[in-house]
């Protein structure tokens, strides 16, 4: 607070930005990667969903023996 009346002035700050290169290699490699990931998604929706009806016959068999 006292120091803009004594004529400083606040200076810019410095920035360094790293310097980026466009590797078109690596972005191939990051785009399959992506794939299988992807890939290994699809496979765990079948067995839950089995899961889940196993459970759905479970409840209704306990249901029907409890009635």
């Amino acid at each position: 607070m006292i120091k803009p009346m004594f004529g400083h002035r606040p200076k810019p700050r410095k920035f360094d930005l790293p310097l980026r290169y466009y590797n078109p290699e690596e972005d191939e490699d990051k785009k399959r990667r992506e794939r299988i990931k992807f890939e290994s998604h699809t496979r765990r929706r079948p067995a839950q969903l089995s899961r889940v009806i196993f459970l759905v016959l479970l409840l209704a068999l306990v249901v029907y023996l409890i009635s």
